[in-house]
């Protein structure tokens, strides 16, 4: 057994996210670093309030769908973010989130995330993208645009 072995085995091994099929008719599964790095879509995928069971989990950015795209818009989406994977993610430390426009009217926030396996120490960092509602939007909104999770 490889000395780091053990702890990415600590990381474990879910289900692929989105759920998939693989091919043998199974779910597919992730494993280790991929598994984290699902885990972490999925917490950013899910609205508060979505899965009955449990409806503190998921990320609040959804609640700011409809507010401007403004520099406090952008602080706000980066602190739901940066909560929801202190809470509901103990395998990583977060770094740091930023918050960016991209596409070419500006329907798109980009959120960087760096983060550090706890188990290994090893450091990654992943972009989710959260896109505009509705095109028409942009020009509606003083600021530019309305955004939503995709």
């Amino acid at each position: 057994m490889r000395p780091l072995e053990p702890a990415r085995r600590f990381l474990g091994t879910g289900f692929a996210f989105p759920l998939q099929i693989d091919a043998n008719g199974g779910f597919a599964l992730a494993s280790y670093e991929a598994d984290v790095e699902q885990a972490i879509f999925h917490i950013l995928s899910t609205a508060k309030g979505e899965r009955v069971m449990v409806p503190d989990f998921g990320c609040g950015m959804h609640e700011l769908v409809f507010a401007p795209n403004t520099a406090t818009q952008a602080g706000a989406v980066a602190s739901e973010v940066r909560a929801a994977l202190v809470r509901y993610e103990p395998r990583i430390d977060v770094l740091d989130v930023t918050v960016t426009v991209g596409g070419d009217q500006g329907e798109l926030l980009e959120i960087r995330i760096d983060y550090r396996i706890r188990a290994n120490n090893a450091f990654y960092n992943t972009v989710y993208p959260f896109f505009v509602s509705d095109p028409q939007t942009l020009g509606t909104q003083e600021s530019g645009l309305a955004v939503r999770a995709s």
